[in-house]
């Protein structure tokens, strides 16, 4: 039988510290949901120390999630270690994750330590863990760029303090895969217990190796791996998830190993995160890209008619990706919708599930045709990343304007009761329309980004539209659907700034 390795996700941990990412619990929490339904082992369910509303969330995950092991993140210190395991005690599987630096630059400029106070910091830190918690993992940070004698040696201090996972991360994401290999075969050789633990390696994306690096830690002897949904985290991102899972797969004559991954739940779990991230999945990446199961050249073409295997490696639904779509249209009843919500994956309350219907009518009567699954999808993630008292969009009205008026916009927003309307003069009706937001909320924000798509094809698409703001020092995402690109760039407007406002 193959060996097993475990599938880490970070995706709420480090895939939330990407800039702009701001979620919410409700939005943690369907991820959470999600990733346990994929077969993810372990959720990272984030770093309780850094805020009240993470360490709510992660507890609020702890509570929820029975089929996956739950895991929070803790820096070498009591405090931080306390407060994660008060985060995760009533989860049915915790694990405390603790972390220290081990590289001497990493020493000299932001800890400050010599290598012998590190050793007994990390001593210290995995027994504090440990009384806690069986499962405790410990990483000397910047593993990649540590002396490997020194790394070697607290490595075992922290197994001979409990450790059950040992995790190597390149931090920076400067190794290449000969390298990291190399390394995690010297931990294996020479780090005293290291047969008694799990070894684990979390790789970062900064030279685009973050994948090829964990696959060849994994052709070594590495039984777990660190990811993300889509690749997500820090700078240039983690190793990706799907990437990960699916390469494993493909090339089981090669790595001889296996996970326990329900692969065909990884396109819906790529676009569960992007849209309640605002991250967008550029079309072609690899497993989730809109065009990585899509051929142009006429070559292609003809080959994939008459054999697919001739350029297809795997098939569109071994991740998922389904054959046929179910469409609802404007005479489409409350019962239909609410099936077609739950064959997507969505279980929405009544009160939510009595709006998402009131917008999907709406909706059906603009489009005029009828509404795809990846209409319905966007639909029903308005109202799930619908969280406590929200300012909404109760009316608009834009003009273009003309050779003696510029364009204006006028908007209604309504927050449980109150309304609020403002008119403002932009250089277009988008311009206007979010001045016209600024101005009612008392706002300032600075625009980082601006982006469209349409969901599905055709001239009577919804828009998608995606928009970044800088905010208070604070980077965030905002997501809006709507026929008229004018009300989804107000409702992704919207949907930034009450980030900031929750």
């Amino acid at each position: 039988m193959p060996e097993r390795v475990y599938i880490f996700d970070t995706t709420l941990r480090d895939g939330e510290q990407s800039p702009g990412i701001s979620l919410g619990f409700r939005e943690k929490l369907e991820i959470a949901e999600q990733l346990e339904k994929l077969g993810v082992d372990i959720i990272e369910a984030g770093f309780p120390a850094t805020s009240q509303g993470d360490f709510e969330a992660v507890q609020g995950i702890a509570r929820k999630i029975r089929g996956s092991v739950i895991c929070a993140l803790a820096r070498a210190c009591d405090e931080d270690i306390e407060r994660a395991w008060e985060a995760i005690k009533d989860a049915e599987n915790p694990r405390i994750h603790t972390f220290l630096s081990t590289s001497d630059i990493h020493l000299k400029y932001q800890l400050k330590k010599s290598r012998e106070e590190v050793v007994e910091i990390a001593k210290s830190a995995v027994k504090k863990a440990r009384s806690y918690c069986p499962n405790v993992e410990f990483s000397p940070m910047d593993a990649t760029r540590s002396d490997p004698n020194f790394l070697y040696k607290v490595i075992e201090v922290a197994i001979e303090e409990g450790a059950s996972v040992i995790n190597i991360p390149d931090t920076v994401g400067y190794s290449i895969p000969e390298e990291f290999a190399e390394l995690i075969r010297g931990v294996i050789e020479n780090v005293s217990g290291i047969e008694k633990v799990i070894l684990s390696v979390h790789c970062h994306d900064d030279l685009g190796l973050a994948v090829a690096n964990s696959i060849a830690a994994i052709s070594v002897g590495a039984r777990q791996v660190e990811c993300a949904v889509n690749g997500i985290g820090e700078r240039a991102g983690n190793a990706s998830l799907e990437e990960i899972v699916m390469a494993i797969k493909v090339r089981k004559d090669r790595l001889g190993v296996k996970t326990g991954i329900d692969t065909k739940e990884i396109s819906r779990t790529s676009r569960l995160v992007s849209l309640l991230t605002g991250y967008p999945v550029q079309p072609n990446k690899a497993i989730v890209g809109k065009n990585a199961f899509a051929h142009e050249s006429g070559i292609h073409q003809d080959g994939v008619l008459k054999e697919r295997t001739t350029y297809e490696i795997m098939h569109a639904s071994d991740i998922g990706l389904a054959t046929s779509d179910i469409v609802l249209g404007k005479h489409s009843g409350r019962h239909a919708f609410k099936e077609q919500l739950e064959r997507l994956g969505f279980y929405l309350g009544e009160k939510e599930l009595n709006q998402a219907f009131k917008r999907f009518k709406e909706l059906a009567d603009k489009k005029g045709t009828s509404l795809s699954g990846g209409d319905i999808e966007a639909i029903a993630l308005e109202y799930i990343r619908t969280e406590g008292q929200q300012w909404k969009l109760a009316g608009y009205e834009v003009h273009s304007g003309g050779k003696d008026a510029p364009p204006s916009a006028t908007i209604t927003l309504e927050r449980e009761g109150e309304r609020r309307t403002e008119r403002a003069i932009g250089d277009g009706m988008v311009d206007a329309t979010c001045k016209a937001i600024r101005q009612a909320l008392g706002i300032e924000a600075n625009l980082i980004s601006f982006t469209v798509e349409a969901i599905t094809g055709g001239l009577d698409a919804l828009g998608d539209v995606t928009i970044q703001l800088e905010v208070e020092g604070r980077q965030v995402v905002g997501r809006g659907v709507s026929t008229d690109i004018v009300e989804a760039s107000a409702r992704a407007y919207l949907n930034a700034v009450n980030k900031v406002l929750r």
